[in-house]
């Protein structure tokens, strides 16, 4: 017969596999990066948290139990901060995140016709401006010279 404890660990794996599911949905179903960079960030965290607790319940008090926290530990970390870098990236490469102002196509709450005003950042005049100038590798690429340059822009 199975103790509280094995009941426990099993429906906390089962919770957080359904978390998995569910963030594995929303990000085939999120219409932009950064839509599903919070549905990835949410179910990893979430996810991994609960079947990690779940093992550290089947496995009683042991190391394993110590070595399982340290684990964690480390995903609830590394997790939040892998997620914000990513969207930073996506920021600074020019993605911008679907506003109010834009079609929102899919979804119960799907309409056709655009919001009222769209709203203006003021980094998109900058990007735009940083992007007509040449980068220095694409300087030294157009440089004549003996072997072929690779440009990193």
């Amino acid at each position: 017969m199975a103790g509280v404890g094995e009941i426990i660990g099993g429906a906390l794996i089962v919770l957080g596999a359904f978390f998995y599911v569910v963030g594995a949905i929303g990000i085939y179903r999120m219409p932009d990066v950064f839509t599903r960079l919070h549905a990835a960030g949410i179910s990893d965290t979430a996810g991994a948290g609960l079947l990690i607790v779940g093992m550290m319940f089947l496995a009683g008090f042991s190391l394993v139990s110590v070595k399982l926290a340290i684990i964690l530990g480390v995903i609830y970390f590394t997790s939040p901060i892998a997620t914000h870098a990513l969207a930073q990236a996506a920021l600074h490469a020019g993605l911008e995140p679907i506003l109010a102002s834009k079609r929102i196509m899919i979804g119960p709450g799907a309409h056709a016709e655009p919001a009222s005003a769209p709203k203006t950042t003021k980094r998109a005049p900058k990007k735009a401006a940083k992007r007509k100038a040449p980068s220095r590798s694409a300087k030294r690429a157009s440089k004549p010279s003996g072997q072929k340059r690779r440009a990193w822009s």
